[in-house]
């Protein structure tokens, strides 16, 4: 893919992205062989801009939707200082394409680590992922009027009937960490205090309210699971 006998550590980089992205099911073109049709997403390196040449322009069906800023392995621990660079080109007009909008999507990645925003969140921030979304998931959150942290932050209000005081503080409390964007959050009760039960009320209402699509309980013995 890359020819030359010293690769660059941006090459390097650029290399892993590539594996990354074919991994998710993504169409790797060079700006000079473009062919949008070729796949539900596609993403074109180098791709001109007013700003200069992205590293990557992400297509879902043939529309511009995101930008990759691709970044040596040591910009791992800094990634969040190269946001910048990225809504530049984001927030630039694409040459051959008339995007109206700015792209939504926007990833800074070393091929190891990779961080990613979604502008349409009210609070946006980067947040690191483990690789990069399918063209399909892109797609389904492009056609979904809110995204899930927006809709994280409107939950309906909370039915008291059966719940202790404090699966009620507890409940109350993880949902608003909700509301303020706060990406973890502890809950600590004492034992036969109906934690799993205030559990299974907030996965509830995380699936009927907020529409979340996965959810992962995890416990350490089989007895929390079949109570569960």
């Amino acid at each position: 893919m890359y020819e030359s006998s010293y690769i660059t550590p941006e090459g390097n980089a650029r290399q892993e992205i590539d594996k990354n992205l074919i991994k998710a099911g993504w169409v790797i073109q060079d700006k000079n062989k473009i062919n949008l049709s070729a796949g539900l997403g596609v993403a074109v390196r180098e791709y001109p801009t007013e700003s200069g040449p992205a590293d990557y322009i992400l297509f879902i069906n043939q529309k511009p939707v995101g930008v990759i800023e691709a970044k040596r392995p040591e910009e791992g621990l800094h990634l969040t200082t190269h946001e910048d660079q990225t809504a530049k080109y984001a927030d630039s007009q694409l040459k051959w394409c008339v995007n109206k909008e700015n792209l939504r999507f926007r990833y800074e990645s070393t091929g190891i680590v990779t961080r990613f925003t979604d502008i349409k969140d009210t609070i946006h921030q980067s947040r690191p992922i483990f690789n990069f979304q399918q063209p399909g998931t892109l797609l389904e959150w492009l056609k979904q009027e809110e995204t899930l942290r927006n809709r994280l932050t409107r939950i309906q209000p909370l039915d008291l009937h059966n719940l202790r005081d404090c699966q009620i503080t507890a409940i109350r409390n993880l949902e608003k960490s909700f509301t303020e964007n706060r990406l973890r959050a502890l809950i600590q009760m004492a034992t036969g205090s109906g934690k799993t039960y205030a559990a299974i009320t907030s996965i509830y209402r995380l699936l009927k309210h907020a529409q979340s699509k996965r959810i992962l309980f995890l416990v350490d013995t089989r007895n929390l699971g079949e109570q569960a």
